[in-house]
């Protein structure tokens, strides 16, 4: 029984992420859940989004200085931030595979993966940051 019940609540945390498509923050997901299932709690939430990603169903994106992010789409891709709003977008490029056997003094990491993020101010700050002037 036991089972059941935690794939019905990842179903339900997965649908949300795929329904929101923006790289949204576990605090959001929760808040897009809530509306349809008020009675689930954050900490379900949580754990949902932590088992999709290992299992590879959605991907987490550690941000330096940010929230975690979870994207709807778990294949490798690079991603920016904007430097005015803090919303990640994906970048339109393909992404650049074995970079990590580029890494000339590992220190004797074994390195498992790495994410691209670039920063910049996407078109919706940069219209309104014109339009302030």
């Amino acid at each position: 029984m036991m089972k059941r019940r935690n794939t019905i609540q990842r179903t339900i945390v997965l649908e949300a992420v795929n329904k929101l498509r923006c790289h949204a923050t576990a605090d959001e997901i929760y808040n897009k859940v809530k509306e349809s299932h008020p009675s689930i709690s954050r900490a379900t939430v949580y754990r949902n989004l932590n088992l999709l990603s290992e299992m590879g169903e959605i991907r987490r994106l550690e941000i330096p200085g940010s929230p975690d992010r979870y994207d709807h789409i778990p294949s490798n891709h690079c991603h920016v931030k904007c430097e005015v709003c803090g919303r990640v977008f994906d970048v339109d490029m393909d992404f650049i595979t074995g970079l990590e056997r580029e890494i000339r003094d590992s220190q004797g990491f074994d390195f498992s993966g790495y994410d691209i993020i670039f920063h910049g101010t996407c078109p919706e700050c940069k219209k309104r940051g014109s339009s302030e002037q």
